[in-house]
């Protein structure tokens, strides 16, 4: 048996993606989003930024406030976020639209930096090196099936601290990388598992032998 709901539109997904009162936002994230491949260094900085900022609060905390964070943040453009000065910060720290934490501010304000100090296309290269092989992989079929931290997520969250890196621990390391579609941790029987999976195979992700699946 899995854990997935069917919908009133009869269509099964994860249980989350189906919670009552956030249930219209929750479900187009998880139907069109999460776990699906992200590539580029600025959209990856994104997730990166957005689950560092969920930290200690929901996911749909944030999710409402997105638009305001890319509002904010010059759209995570990474050499614009870089450029930040400390009157930047102190603008940030009174805008409504975001979640207003010094320290999390100060950590995306540093990662940008971070990042802008890459070559173009090496962020990507590196969060993509500690996909899994999904062959290793199968499908969850409860929340219970699906750990919060895994060797990959530890590995990650280790290298990105050792490059500058900040507000990246491994469970947030693992959150990215559900998001991000690294793994896929839909339910077996969710509709968007299937398209996921496919959406991998395209993408070439998860491939054996990754430097990051050997690092861990």
């Amino acid at each position: 048996m899995s854990d997935v709901v069917t919908a009133p539109d009869g269509i099964p997904r994860c249980p989350w993606g189906m919670e009552s009162e956030q249930m219209a936002d929750y479900r187009a994230y998880h139907d069109t989003e999460w776990g699906l491949p992200v590539h580029g260094d600025d959209a990856l900085f994104e997730r990166m930024s957005l689950e560092a900022f969920q930290s200690g609060l929901s996911w749909i905390t944030i999710l409402r406030r997105r638009p305001g964070f890319r509002t904010a943040f010059a759209d995570f453009r990474i050499p614009a976020v870089a450029r930040f000065t400390d009157a930047d910060a102190d603008r940030l720290l009174a805008d409504p639209g975001i979640i207003r934490n010094r320290a999390k501010i100060a950590a995306t304000i540093g990662n940008a930096r971070v990042a802008a100090a890459l070559a173009p296309g090496e962020l990507d290269e590196l969060i993509w090196s500690y996909a899994p092989d999904r062959a290793d992989r199968p499908a969850p079929r409860s929340r219970d099936d699906v750990q919060p931290v895994t060797p990959e997520s530890t590995a990650l969250a280790k290298d990105l601290k050792k490059r500058g890196f900040r507000f990246v621990g491994p469970t947030t390391a693992y959150a990215m990388m559900q998001a991000c579609g690294l793994v896929n941790d839909h339910l077996a029987g969710c509709h968007v598992r299937a398209a996921a999976e496919a959406a991998a195979r395209r993408d070439g992700a998860g491939r054996s032998g990754a430097p990051g699946a050997a690092a861990g």
